[in-house]
């Protein structure tokens, strides 16, 4: 199973760090938070990745293919020219880096990447600037179960996000705009088959709009409640606050 991760928005309520650098690249620990995202999948089995860049997307590019040389131990004879990585952190992963445009909505960021999808296979996909100790396995499953086209993990969170509503296990209402009160909201982590971009128009759809309104309202959206730890970094705020997590040593998305 392919996990997508929607890597090309321009982060602007972190400005702080985002001007020179796109928000997925943003170090926690001193590591991207795009690399945490990939360790979660990875540690639960999933290790072929797909990045939808856009904003800054050179940035992640160069930190792949450097990839060995920054995580690793290196030795360069600038007479011969040969460079020596010596062994360490060697993750079996597959990443596919696929520009899909500076100013594609996530949608359409998400339809951009339909050759690289497939037809036919389930896939994962959330955003880069999400943590969770999410059991990937336990929201398959759940996905498997009711035979539906999209599952969306839902978290509890405070009510400037926008809330779901529920009937049973199928997602009723979807509301983008903030509401009142707290409620389950839409924390990324989805289960996706490839018939749910036929739901999507084209760059200018916000997937968290439109084509998840409309999964909803036609019966094919289900939610997984998460009741663990989740954050996303939207601010500098909740930055201070996964780094501080990180460096106690009790960040609860490491599970690897």
């Amino acid at each position: 199973m392919k996990a997508v991760i929607l890597a090309g928005g321009f982060g602007t309520r972190l400005s702080e760090e985002t001007t020179i650098k796109p928000k997925p690249m943003v170090e926690i620990g001193g590591k991207p938070i795009l690399w945490h995202i990939m360790n979660i999948y990875a540690a639960q089995g999933i290790n072929e990745f797909i990045i939808a860049l856009g904003y800054k997307g050179e940035y992640i590019k160069e930190y792949f293919l450097n990839f060995y040389a920054i995580n690793n131990d290196i030795t360069i004879d600038l007479a011969s020219g040969e460079t020596i990585v010596h062994d360490g952190n060697q993750p079996n992963w597959k990443i596919h880096l696929v520009d899909t445009g500076l100013y594609t909505q996530t949608g359409g960021r998400l339809k951009r990447l339909k050759d690289w999808i497939g037809k036919d296979e389930v896939f994962m996909m959330t955003y880069g600037d999400g943590v969770a100790d999410i059991d990937l396995k336990k929201l398959v499953e759940f996905h498997k179960s009711h035979g539906k086209l999209a599952t969306v993990t839902t978290v509890k969170a405070p009510a400037r996000f926008g809330r779901i509503a529920f009937n049973g296990d199928q997602i009723r209402e979807f509301y983008e705009k903030p509401q009142a009160a707290e409620g389950w909201i839409n924390g990324g982590y989805f289960v996706l088959h490839p018939k749910v971009l036929d739901y999507v128009d084209g760059d200018d759809t916000a997937w968290e709009r439109e084509p998840i309104e409309r999964l909803a309202h036609d019966g094919q959206l289900m939610g997984y409640r998460h009741y663990g730890f989740w954050s996303c970094m939207d601010t500098l705020k909740e930055k201070n606050l996964l780094e501080e997590l990180w460096n106690s040593g009790k960040a609860p998305w490491k599970i690897w």
